[in-house]
Parts: C-alpha cells; structure tokens; sequence
C-alpha cells in the first residue's frame, strides 16, 4: 500500500500564491497536512487562503511576505514557528527575468539570487535543527529544466536552479542519516502565468500572439503539450510523504520527457 498520508504533518511553502506553488499548497492539504504558505501579493495569499479540503483534514494558513527580503524571511518563519515545529519545507519562490548577459548588472545577478537561492538557504537552515532532532523531515526544491539546460536569455535563471540542486543534493548527502530527505524538482514546460507571461514577451518581439507562442513550445515536448501545476504538485507532495521514503538526494524533471539527458 502507498502511503501518501500526510495528517498530522505541518508543511510550510514559499512563493505560493499561483501556479505551482498554489497547486502544491492544495495538494499537501488534501493530503492532511497543516500547509503555511506566503506570497508578496495580499490578495492571493486571501484567495488560496480560504481553500478548504475536500476531506477537510488539512489546513492551509496564508502570510504575506518578501522572500527576497532576510526580515521579512524571519517574521514570517517566526509567525510559522510559534505554532510548533515544521515538518515538510518547500523552497518554491523563484523569478525568471529575460535579459542580455551583457546589459546585467552586478546588482540584477544579486538580487535574483537573493530570491531564489538564500531564500532557500535562509528558510532550510532555520527549519532543518528542528527535522533533525524529530528524525523525519522533507525539504524539496522546485529548480527547473534551466538548471540541466541552461538558455543565454535566462542565464541568472538557470545558474541559481542549479545552485539550488547542488544544495539539496549536499544536504541530501549530510542529513539523510538524520532522516531528512532532501530533493530537488525540475519542472520543464508547465503552463503558469510565468509561462504565460514568457510566451506574451516573446510574441509581443515577433509579431505574433501569446497562443502561437504556446503552441510551438508544446511541439519540443514529446508529449506535445505544456504540463499542468498540479502534475507538478503530485510529485513535490509523493516527496514528501513515507512512499518516498528511499529518495534523498534526487533531481526529479517533470518536463514530459523533453530533456534528453541520461
């Protein structure tokens, strides 16, 4: 029997408020667990905030927050911590700038890594003392494709998610005897508003429309369509539950088979 119960867990997100981030928060909360997310817009941490589980046995409790700034990291790990020790950490806030090498600025590399990176950093140090001392803990970072391959047009992108799996997999490597599981998740074309986003910018220089766009980056998927969060959700929630039990150290792409490493 697979177990993916995750009742009596207390799980805390990042960056949470749409797409992945908000699919996984409605996921690990179907899954029984008390879910703490936060975003930077109030108003959709209000809206995920009021999601109630079919089963009714998770929770979810939503906190407006700046990852990218260390104070507001801390008041909100604070606010989280009051309530007990945390169980299950997924580092998922994360942006993706398009910008020329050549025109990036000390201060761009920075601060897109002060997001994406020590965010991480800052919320697994406060939060692994207290897995290590419980002997059970999950941390999972949501990286991306970028990381395996990198783009020219998303190079600070690419260089920080693969910071991130360098990170899961060391930690993996030191902690895994302490029963805290560490992996990284690598999500390929999935359709968000980041994507969304993306595909306007692109069609906006060429002349075209965001849904042509789209279209013609589902053809490099193999499956011939974008991904969805919540196929992205189901794998971050598996990591976190005893059926992954055995999985420490892991770069898990969710790409469609798009990659084609080995």
């Amino acid at each position: 029997m697979i177990d993916l119960d995750l009742t009596g867990k207390r799980a805390v997100l990042t960056g949470a408020s749409l797409g992945i981030g908000a699919a996984a928060v409605r996921a690990l909360a179907d899954q029984g667990a008390a879910v703490s997310f936060c975003s930077r817009s109030a108003d959709n941490v209000a809206a995920l905030a009021d999601y109630r589980p079919p089963s009714g046995a998770g929770q979810v409790r939503g906190f407006t927050a700046d990852m990218a700034d260390p104070a507001s990291v801390d008041a909100f790990l604070d606010a989280v911590q009051a309530d007990g020790p945390v169980d299950i950490l997924v580092n998922n806030v994360g942006a993706s700038p398009s910008r020329n090498f050549l025109y990036m600025s000390d201060e761009d590399w920075l601060s897109l890594f002060e997001l994406n990176v020590l965010s991480a950093v800052r919320c697994t140090r406060r939060l692994l003392p207290a897995m290590r001392q419980r002997k059970w803990g999950r941390i999972v970072m949501v990286a991306s494709g970028a990381a395996f391959y990198p783009n020219a047009a998303l190079i600070d992108y690419g260089a920080s998610k693969a910071a991130m799996v360098a990170m899961a997999k060391a930690l993996a490597r030191k902690y895994g005897a302490d029963n805290v599981l560490v992996n990284s998740v690598l999500p390929g074309l999935i359709h968000t508003p980041m994507w969304e986003r993306a595909a306007g910018e692109v069609a906006a220089a060429g002349g075209t429309t965001m849904e042509a766009v789209l279209a013609g980056n589902a053809r490099s998927v193999p499956l011939g369509r974008y991904g969805t969060a919540e196929e992205v959700a189901a794998v971050i929630v598996f990591l976190c539950t005893d059926a992954a039990s055995y999985v420490n150290g892991a770069a898990i792409t969710v790409d469609g088979g798009q990659g084609g490493h080995v």
